[in-house]
C-alpha cells in the first residue's frame, strides 16, 4: 500500500505483446480464487480431519483460525513491502509460498503441523491478494479497468459459493485433495504469471510495516480465540483460560499504544486517525460482527449436516450451495439499491435477513432431514441478507475515505473482516461442542444458530447506524468490497 501522502506509480502497462491483459486477468483471478478458496473449502473437510487425527473441536479450530488470522496480520505488511519491493515480485513470491505450503498440508502429520502450514499458506494468501487489484491496474488502460475489475471482484462470490461442493468432492477421496488441488492451478498461475505480469512499484514509499504491533495484535485475537475455543473443556474460570484472557487484553492494549506512538519510519497495524471517521469506524465493527456470524453458520452447518443428519462431505457441501449463490446473484441489485436508498438500511436490511434465516433454523430443524422445507429457506434467507450486507458495508467504509487512504482503509476493513471470522469460529465451538466432541448436538445446534442470529443483530444496529452514506465509484467499490489492499491511490 502506498503511503497517504505518496503518488504511486501505475501508469498502465503498455498491452502489447507479452503483456497481455486477458491473461493478466486470468492469473490474478486464479490466485486469489485459490486464496478465497481456502477460506471456504476447509469447513467442509472438519469433519474428516477430526477422524484422521482423533482430535478435539479446540484442536481442529487452529486449522480454521489458522489461516484467518495470519490473513488478516500479513494482509496490510504484504501491500506496504509490495509497494517497496514490487508488486510483481511479491505476488509470484506468493504463489510460491501458497503452494509449497498447501504441499505440507497435504502432507501433514499430526494437527500442529497442519496449522503450521496452514499459516504458511496464510502468508501466501495475503501476498497474492495485497498486490492483485494493483497488477490490474498497472495493466489494463483506464477505458477497461472496470469490466476487469468487475471479474475480480465476482472471484470472491464464486469462491464461497463452490468451496463446499469442491470441498466434499475432494473429501471423499481424501481429505489431503482439499490442499493437493491449489498445487496444479498454483504452478499453472506461477508459470504464465512470469511472462505476462508488469512490474510496478511506489519509488515514494520508504516506511516498513511495523512488525512489533502486528505480533502484539496477533497475540491479543489469538489469546482470545485460543481461550474461547479451551474454555467448554477447562472451564471458564480456569487459570489457563483466565491467563489467556488477561494476556489478551495486554497485548490488545499495547498493541494500541504501540500504534499511537509508532516510531518513525513505521507504519502503524492500526491506523487510529482512520478512526475519527464515524462511517468508517462503524462499517468496519458491523463488518467483524457480520463476518463473525458468517463464519459460525458456515462451520456449524457442516457440522450439523453431516454430524446431525448424517450426510455424507459431497451431500453437505451441495447443500450448502443455495445460500453463497443467492448471494453473489444478490450483490449487483444490493449495490444498485444502496446507490438509491442509502449503504446503512440495505446493509442493516440485510444482517437482519441474515438473523432470521438462522432463527428459521432454530424454529424448523428436528433430528430428521427435510432439507428443501426445513433447511433451505433458511439458507436462501441468509443467502439474500449476505448479498445486501457484503456490498453495501464496503461501499459505506469506502464513501468517506478520500484516495489517498482507501488502501489503508481497505487493508483495515480487511483485517477486520478476518478476525471476525477467527472469532466467529471461536465462539461457535464454544456454545455448540463440549470437551472432546467435534459434532454438534440438536440442542448444540440451536445455540449456534441463535449465536449467529445475535452476532447479526449487533452487525444490523452497527449498519443502522452508518446511516445513508451511498456508495462512491465503481472503481473504491470493487477495491473495498473484495478488500485487497496494495493499491496506494488509483486516480
Amino acid at each position: 500500500m502506498a503511503d497517504a501522502t505518496a503518488t504511486p506509480s501505475l501508469v498502465p502497462a503498455d498491452t502489447a505483446g507479452d503483456r497481455r491483459p486477458a491473461l493478466v486477468l486470468s492469473v490474478v483471478s486464479a490466485a486469489v480464487f485459490l486464496a478465497s478458496l481456502d477460506l471456504f473449502v476447509v469447513n467442509v473437510a472438519f469433519p474428516a480431519l477430526s477422524r484422521s487425527f482423533d482430535t478435539d473441536a479446540a484442536g481442529l479450530s487452529w486449522v480454521l483460525n489458522g489461516y484467518t488470522i495470519g490473513f488478516a496480520a500479513l494482509l496490510a505488511p504484504a501491500g506496504r513491502i509490495a509497494d517497496r519491493i514490487g508488486r510483481r515480485r511479491v505476488f509470484l513470491t506468493g504463489l510460491v509460498v501458497f503452494s509449497a505450503a498447501s504441499l505440507g498440508c497435504a502432507a501433514a502429520w499430526d494437527i500442529p503441523s497442519l496449522v503450521a502450514f496452514r499459516v504458511g499458506q496464510s502468508a501466501g494468501a495475503a501476498m497474492v491478494t495485497a498486490t492483485s487489484l494493483a497488477l490490474l491496474l498497472h495493466t489494463f488502460p483506464p477505458a477497461r479497468r472496470a469490466s476487469a475489475i468487475a471479474v475480480w471482484s465476482a472471484v470472491g462470490g464464486v469462491a464461497a459459493a463452490l468451496g463446499p461442493p469442491i470441498g466434499g468432492l475432494l473429501v471423499e477421496a481424501s481429505w489431503r485433495w482439499v490442499f493437493l488441488i491449489n498445487l496444479p492451478v498454483g504452478l499453472l498461475a506461477l508459470v504464465v504469471g512470469l511472462r505476462v505480469l508488469p512490474e510496478s512499484r511506489d519509488e515514494a514509499e520508504t516506511r516498513r510495516p511495523d512488525a512489533l504491533g502486528t505480533a502484539l495484535l496477533v497475540t491479543a485475537v489469538g489469546l482470545v480465540a485460543f481461550a474461547l475455543v479451551d474454555a467448554p473443556g477447562r472451564g471458564w474460570t480456569s487459570g489457563v483460560v483466565l491467563g489467556a484472557l488477561a494476556g489478551a487484553t495486554a497485548a490488545g492494549a499495547l498493541a494500541v499504544v504501540r500504534a499511537a506512538r509508532a516510531p518513525h519510519g513505521l507504519v502503524p497495524v492500526l491506523p487510529l486517525p482512520l478512526f475519527r471517521a464515524r462511517t468508517f469506524t462503524l462499517a468496519t465493527l458491523s463488518m467483524a460482527a457480520f463476518m463473525a456470524a458468517f463464519a459460525a453458520m458456515l462451520l456449524g452447518n457442516v457440522l450439523w449436516l453431516t454430524g446431525g443428519w448424517g450426510m455424507s462431505a459431497t451431500e453437505a457441501g451441495f447443500a450448502l450451495v443455495p445460500g453463497p449463490a443467492l448471494a453473489a446473484l444478490s450483490a449487483v441489485p444490493a449495490g444498485r439499491l444502496g446507490a438509491r436508498i442509502g449503504c446503512g438500511p440495505v446493509a442493516a436490511a440485510g444482517t437482519a435477513l441474515f438473523a432470521l434465516g438462522g432463527l428459521w433454523w432454530v424454529w424448523q430443524i428436528g433430528p430428521d432431514a427435510h432439507y428443501a422445507a426445513d433447511f433451505l429457506p433458511g439458507q436462501l434467507l441468509a443467502g439474500i441478507g449476505v448479498g445486501l450486507t457484503l456490498t453495501n458495508l464496503s461501499a459505506a467504509m469506502s464513501s468517506t475515505l478520500p484516495p489517498a487512504a482507501l488502501a489503508t482503509g481497505s487493508a483495515t476493513f480487511g483485517a477486520a473482516r478476518q478476525l471476525g471470522a477467527t472469532l466467529g469460529v471461536a465462539l461457535l465451538l464454544a456454545v455448540t461442542t463440549s470437551e472432546a466432541e467435534t459434532s454438534v448436538s440438536a440442542a448444540g445446534a440451536d445455540r449456534g444458530w441463535v449465536l449467529l442470529a445475535v452476532l447479526s443483530l449487533v452487525a444490523s444496529g452497527s449498519a443502522l447506524a452508518v446511516g445513508r452514506a451511498h456508495h462512491p465509484d465503481l472503481r473504491a467499490v470493487a477495491i473495498a468490497s473484495s478488500v485487497r489492499p496494495g493499491t496506494g491511490d488509483e486516480s
